[in-house]
Parts: C-alpha cells; structure tokens; sequence
C-alpha cells in the first residue's frame, strides 16, 4: 500500500541545553527512504534516535501509520531496526548467537534458515562460530549490519552505517538495502556513502 507510513511534525530537538533543530516535518512513504544531510552537529544522529524511540522531542510528534509512536513504544522498538555508531554485539557470543540473539529481542522465533541467510548477505558464514570479541573493526560492523537480514523490521534507521565497510561489503549493504526498499520497508539513513534506494528524498538539517 503506498501513502506515509512514518512522519514527523513540528519537531524541535534540544541536546545540553542547545537547540539542535526546530519545527522539522516531513512524511515517508512504504518501499521509500529519506536521506539526512547536513554538517556535523546538525542534528542528523540526534534524529535517528528520535525516530527509534530512544530519546524524546522537545517538542513536536512522531508518528507511524498515523499513530504516536509514544502511544506504544514497546511496539515501535520492535519494529524498528537501529545501527547507530556503536556496534550492537555481545563479545563473548559468536556471530551466528549474536544474529540468534537479535531475532529473539524482536519476539521472533529462532530460524536457521533466517541466520544462514543473515550470514550470507555479510559474507559472515566462515565466521559464524568465532566470537565477536575476535572479530577485526569491518567483521564487526558487517555482524552488526547482518541483524537487519536476520531479523526484519519495517523501519530502518542508519547512522553512517557504511563506517569501517571495504568496498564488497558496502556492496552488500547495498543489495540488503535494496531488498528492504523492494519489499515495502522505509528507510531513514544519515550517510556520505550512495546506496540504492529508489524513491527517496533528502532533509537537509542545520540550514538558516
């Protein structure tokens, strides 16, 4: 079904007292994606993280479907998939436990064929049985990445995501970007890295 499935209206976002951003409004449709640009310190990761529920506007709603995600966020967590700077994984689990592990945080039941798939997108499968904590910074990063396959939401949400990727991988971030866009996900994404992402448009942040 096209029309918005995620938007945002009058948001103003404030960090140690400054004022990041003020009265921001866009919508997104189904299979689209919006690009954040701007100069560091516009506001780009503090609004990833407003869209995944992690922090609150100042002022201002987000909404999906039409909905408050403040409504429920327990519901928007799960259907959102975040990759932030940080790379979500436990040290002492081995890959393949760590995209396991991400399946079960959505409520998802465990499936091999889901994990191999996973595995296979990031070119993880020869790792799958090492521990994250021996993995290189790009193993890392294509594990953390690897959770979007393994356990689908409708909406993600990238900050830099290609940081610390060789060329083949940001080739495969790319198709596993594609694929999410084909199948009806939205997409919000800060990155200086071009992906595929069909329909989209830009919100240039930190503007006059």
């Amino acid at each position: 079904m096209d029309g918005p499935i995620l938007s945002a209206r009058s948001l103003t976002a404030r960090r140690g007292g400054r004022l990041v951003f003020a009265d921001l409004g866009f919508a997104v449709d189904r299979g689209a994606a919006l690009v954040l640009v701007g100069r560091n310190g516009s506001g780009k990761s503090t609004l990833l993280r407003l869209l995944a529920g992690l922090a609150r506007p100042a002022a201002g709603t987000i909404a999906w479907d039409g909905a408050p995600i403040d409504d429920d966020l327990d519901t928007h967590h799960r259907r959102v998939a975040y990759v932030g700077a940080l790379d979500a994984l436990k040290p002492a689990l081995t890959v393949a436990e760590n995209l396991a592990l991400a399946r079960a945080l959505k409520g998802l039941a465990h499936d091999d064929d889901a994990l191999a798939d996973a595995l296979d997108a990031f070119d993880l499968a020869p790792l799958a049985t090492l521990p994250a904590r021996f993995l290189s910074q790009g193993q890392r990063r294509r594990a953390t990445l690897a959770r979007l396959v393994a356990a689908p939401s409708p909406l993600w949400l990238l900050d830099e995501p290609t940081i610390a990727l060789d060329v083949p991988s940001i080739d495969r971030l790319a198709a596993a970007v594609a694929g999410h866009i084909a199948q009806g996900g939205c997409l919000v994404a800060a990155t200086h890295v071009a992906l595929p992402l069909g329909r989209h448009q830009t919100l240039r942040l930190g503007e006059a």
